[in-house]
């Protein structure tokens, strides 16, 4: 009997263990909460569930003695020998053991997956042990069957009988009809009335039943939706004595992290009216809360008091409440308060900070927004310096782009430069080699006088016109020889300009050193060039020079001679 709080299964529990002894049946109940659950041992756990059912059936056993001579096996093995070897043979009659409150092992800090596994193993001994078919456990509590099993891989549950517990329909509730009887005219009127808003809720029916008697001593009672309003719903968490409400909203909201998704689920059935059944662990925990009803196969709200206090304003305030950062929070926690992934960052840092503004915060949470807020501003200062790095190298990587342009540009002018100077240099080869045609020319040419001067005894006169044309010639020459000196000053001027740019282009480009070098020591070569050409052309003016006084010399001998004959 798995199911809400105040939903009536102690009652039914009380009633059917009644009917159960008037049958003739032994009965057990054992409460799992009596005896607290805070730090209890396993062995513990086990003694206490023994000692409930030695006192329960009056069984003549010494525990003391008996769990020490068992103390070689487990707990749970120790259980079920004494099921076997005490209870089913001191007890002849059939036995039912009621435990209540069986979510009580949901806060214990050991499995009790064994024990289920045992009460399973127990059925399926009905085969071999006869005696075992002697032998009934009740599960009440509020819980769903896989929510007491941390194992999924395990069923022990798929050969128990759920019993389903609703509302009390009208024939059902001919007692409370009768306490109205005296009170009102149409008691069963009165009591539908009480029903339509309570849903048959058992606990909600016999209260709002008891307000409507205390009202019927008034001289203008109202009506039920009035006290209902009035007594009930109307500052709910004041007036809810006992306490029944605030146990529904303490169901909902007492686990942060799912408080949201059954807030949500809520909501969408008081929005719409009802919602398909899915059997999901949200509609479970739901329908556990006692917020929702099943009816077929659908949910819906339980009752018409439920869906006024628990209305969509307070779903929606509630959601406001909620813890934001819940699931990091307790990620947070669980890992000893070092798990740095789990710490909030950006707008989910904002809106944390903004909801606990004006709450007073734990100590815990406290210490999670502090460490989210530092780790948020380390990582933006990481972030500001890698940023700055990668700036950094950015510019290095532009200023050396721009340097490597510079020198490529100042290797490249480099080089235009030396081929001016090449240029320049080849051009004063060029001319002193035609200089140096034009002086062997010139010496043939002498050599011509020579003959001419030969001659000269025959045709005294046209010795003589030669002589003048040669000696013009000369002339001639010898300016062509002070332009070529001074040309080839130029040109070593020149020469040396080129040089001396090179030299400088050297400089800007450290990298064109060597090409600039080598290109210097190609013009200094060419230089050298031009200088043997200089003074091979000095050499050709000396020759010619000596060439002109001999054609004199041979011109006066010749002179002189026809003077003699005369």
């Amino acid at each position: 009997v798995l199911n809400s709080r105040q939903s009536g299964k102690s009652s039914i529990r009380v009633r059917t263990m009644r009917r159960l002894r008037d049958a003739g049946v032994e009965c057990a109940a054992i409460d799992l909460s009596a005896g607290g659950v805070q730090n209890v041992t396993p062995e513990q756990w086990y003694v206490d569930l023994i000692d409930h059912l030695i006192e329960s059936f009056a069984l003549d056993v010494d525990l003391g003695d008996w769990w020490a001579k068992n103390q070689l096996h487990s707990e749970v093995t120790r259980f079920r020998k004494f099921i076997e070897e005490v209870l089913l043979v001191e007890v002849k009659e059939n036995i039912v053991i009621f435990i209540d409150e069986i979510d009580s092992v949901l806060s214990l800090k050991f499995s009790t997956d064994d024990f289920f596994a045992l009460i399973r193993a127990f059925h399926n001994q009905r085969v071999d042990n006869s005696d075992y078919n002697r032998l009934t456990f009740c599960l009440l509590g509020v819980a769903s069957p896989s929510n007491l099993i941390q194992d999924k891989q395990r069923t022990p549950f798929n050969i128990g009988r759920g019993i389903h517990l609703k509302g009390f329909q009208l024939h059902e509730v001919e007692p409370l009809r009768k306490g109205l009887a005296g009170k009102f005219a149409d008691s069963q009127e009165m009591m539908q009335e009480i029903l339509n808003w309570t849903g048959g809720q058992p606990f909600l029916t016999q209260k709002l039943c008891q307000f409507m008697v205390e009202e019927s001593e008034k001289e203008n009672p109202g009506s039920v939706e009035q006290v209902a309003r009035a007594r009930i719903i109307e500052n709910w968490e004041l007036q809810d004595e006992p306490e029944h409400l605030r146990t529904i909203r303490s169901r909902i909201l007492r686990d942060e992290e799912r408080a949201g998704y059954l807030l949500d689920l809520y909501q969408q059935i008081n929005s719409h009216g009802e919602v398909i059944n899915n059997e999901s662990a949200e509609q479970s925990e739901l329908l556990l809360s006692s917020l929702v009803v099943k009816q077929q196969d659908k949910l819906k709200v339980y009752n018409l008091v439920y869906q006024e206090v628990f209305n969509l304003n307070w779903v929606e305030a509630e959601i406001k409440k909620l813890r934001p950062y819940s699931e990091a929070f307790r990620a947070w926690v669980a890992s000893s308060f070092v798990d740095e992934s789990r710490l909030l960052r950006g707008n989910a840092l904002k809106d944390a900070e903004e909801w606990g503004r004006d709450k007073n915060l734990s100590y815990q949470d406290k210490q999670f927004l502090a460490a989210s807020k530092e780790k948020e501003i380390q990582e933006e200062i990481a972030a500001k310096e890698k940023e700055a790095q990668l700036e950094r190298e950015r510019k290095d990587r532009e200023a050396t782009e721009e340097r490597n342009s510079l020198l490529t540009e100042a290797n490249i002018k480099s080089k235009r430069q030396i081929r001016s100077g090449s240029a320049v240099l080849l051009l004063a080869l060029f001319i002193a080699g035609i200089l140096g045609v034009f002086t062997v020319r010139e010496g043939k040419k002498a050599l011509q006088a020579q003959e001419m001067f030969k001659e000269a005894n025959i045709k005294a006169e046209e010795a003589n016109k030669k002589f003048e044309d040669a000696n013009n010639k000369a002339e001639e020459e010898g300016k062509k020889v002070i332009a070529f000196q001074q040309q080839t000053q130029k040109l070593r001027t020149i020469a040396n300009g080129a040089k001396q740019q090179a030299k400088e282009e050297q400089g800007k480009a450290e990298q064109a050193q060597i090409n600039a070098n080598n290109a210097n020591q190609k013009a200094k070569e060419s230089q050298k060039i031009a200088n043997n050409a200089n003074q091979q052309a000095t050499q050709a003016k000396e020759q010619a020079q000596v060439e002109q006084r001999k054609a004199i010399g041979l011109w006066t001998k010749s002179l002189f001679a026809s003077i003699t004959r005369e």
